[in-house]
């Protein structure tokens, strides 16, 4: 991993625009995440979109990747291939999908229910997502100066854990810039004394990503492919990331349509 840098205002505002970009690619890839779809036509679709930019698919950057996007489904938690596999209704489609920009990465995701005639658990299911965007929504909120790496950590696990649901260890957010993955790293979890906690200032732009598990927070391989990590006991698996800036007047949430 790279270390992390402190962006200017003039870079950050890049980082932004390449951002609302990659926010209208996202909605767009998750329009198209319906019953009877394969994952590589979602992928295909988020793939042109960011070709029409001009910019690059940041996934496709990593050694030894080759799309665009990754999509997890149902038990798989992060890294999942896009393929011939067809998206049946009432499975959990989780979209991942990076932005190379005018020299900048952004990196978010989000995952959602399949509706259709095969919808089940949907209460159970519908509850477990909107756990998901809250813990999202307050780790985004300590990103502020004056907070620590820990302080975002806390929060996401304490809103999972008290809807019954296990956030992920073995797996963990990132700075983001020049680099898709830059320090620091951004546990799901507390790990380790608040102090020794990175701190946080303006000018540092962070992946915030909260992996959250139905049942247990262990992960295995999945697959045989070397990429797709799913859930050791098999049961469903979350995922959503934005992209946030850290300013002196507050969190920047850049992979969104419109900032605020």
């Amino acid at each position: 991993m790279k270390k992390q840098t402190i962006k200017t205002p003039e870079e950050i505002k890049i980082m932004a625009e390449g951002g609302r970009l990659l926010a209208e690619i996202r909605e767009k890839a998750v329009a198209v995440a319906k019953s009877g779809v394969t994952t590589e036509e979602i992928d295909r679709t988020a793939d042109e979109l960011i070709i029409k930019t001009g910019g690059k698919a940041s996934f496709k950057l990593v050694p030894g990747y080759k799309h665009a996007t990754c999509i997890i489904i149902n038990d798989e938690v992060v890294h999942g291939i896009p393929g011939k596999r067809v998206i049946q209704s009432g499975d959990i489609v989780g979209i991942d999908v990076g932005l190379y920009y005018k020299g900048f990465h952004t990196d978010t995701a989000v995952t959602v229910r399949v509706e259709g005639p095969k919808s089940r658990r949907v209460k159970e299911i519908d509850k477990f997502l909107e756990t998901g965007r809250l813990a999202l929504k307050m780790a985004v909120e300590q990103a502020r100066p004056g907070k620590r790496v820990a302080d975002i950590s806390r929060v996401m696990q304490e809103t999972v854990e008290a809807a019954g649901y296990s956030a992920v260890r073995a797996l963990t957010g990132h700075g983001v810039g020049r680099e898709l993955h830059e320090e620091p790293t951004i546990p799901c979890f507390t790990a380790g004394p608040h102090d020794h906690s990175p701190a946080l200032v303006p000018g540092m732009v962070l992946a915030l990503e909260i992996m959250f598990n139905e049942g247990l927070p262990d992960v295995v391989y999945k697959n045989d492919d070397g990429w797709t990590i799913g859930t050791a006991d098999g049961k469903i698996s979350g995922l959503f990331e934005h992209t946030v800036a850290v300013t002196a007047s507050g969190p920047l949430i850049l992979t969104q349509r419109s900032l605020r």
